[in-house]
């Protein structure tokens, strides 16, 4: 469902993301981690077409994304690491206005709508200016809207962020459940816990480039440390850090 090959952004002399492999197939849950910097937000805005590569590609669902990006992001949703809506619009008016974008009867986006503000409790700010929403709820919101369409691949990033911790167990489990179901979902965080306890695999990026992919068994497997993936990911991240100051 997500395919990259040899995908690479440079912005100046900075390489952001360097040569790219990675497949991730239909269904599977993926966690996307590394440091500040290390990439990761620059690889998810080229799965969702925001940022050209400087080569390599980049394919969602079976679609290049730059050479069809209307195939491929209709079959996409991508949350950013913010929840951005139209501050005028209604909760409502704005969950209508993402159905029209996707070509969705008026009967189809209703329905699945009030399912969507049931599953996450948003009912009582559906008439609500969403300027006037509390992060927590417009990130909700947010994620409601990409859920929409009923996207075959949803890419999001840090979509935990200003939840109660009610509200990030709900989120988890629908992003299970949608996940087993056959949705495709590629999460980057940097709330380990959470990759860890939701992710089928997960791949570490360090200063553009993947330095490990797989489970947390066959990552603990790769790394000196014991215990949970933040061990890992720490010992991991700190012996690239290492390597790389000796190929200096």
């Amino acid at each position: 469902m997500i395919q990259t090959k040899g995908l690479s952004k440079k912005f100046g002399a900075l390489t952001a993301v360097d040569s790219l492999d990675l497949e991730v197939p239909q269904g599977e849950f993926f966690a996307f981690l590394g440091p500040n910097g290390a990439g990761k937000t620059t690889t998810i805005k080229m799965l969702a077409g925001l940022l050209k590569p400087s080569g390599g590609s980049a394919s969602v669902a079976g679609f290049d994304v730059q050479k069809y990006p209307e195939e491929s992001k209709a079959r996409l949703a991508y949350v950013p690491d913010f929840p951005y809506t139209y501050d005028k619009l209604t909760a409502v008016e704005f969950m209508q206005f993402v159905g029209d974008i996707f070509g969705m009867e008026p009967r189809v986006i209703e329905e699945r709508m009030e399912a969507l503000f049931d599953r996450f409790h948003l009912h009582d700010y559906r008439h609500e200016l969403t300027e006037n929403l509390r992060h927590g709820t417009r990130q909700r919101l947010v994620i409601s809207s990409a859920l929409l369409h009923d996207p075959k691949v949803l890419v999001i990033d840090e979509p935990m962020v200003g939840l109660d911790p009610m509200h990030a167990r709900i989120v988890k489990d629908e992003f299970k459940t949608r996940s087993r179901a056959g949705m495709t979902i590629f999460l980057s965080t940097h709330q380990l816990s959470v990759a860890e306890e939701l992710a089928d695999r997960v791949g570490i990026i360090h200063a553009g480039r993947l330095i490990a992919l797989g489970t947390v068994e066959e990552l603990r497997a790769m790394s000196v440390a014991k215990g949970g993936l933040e061990n890992v990911f720490l010992s991991l991240v700190d012996a690239e850090e290492r390597a790389r100051e000796l190929r200096k």
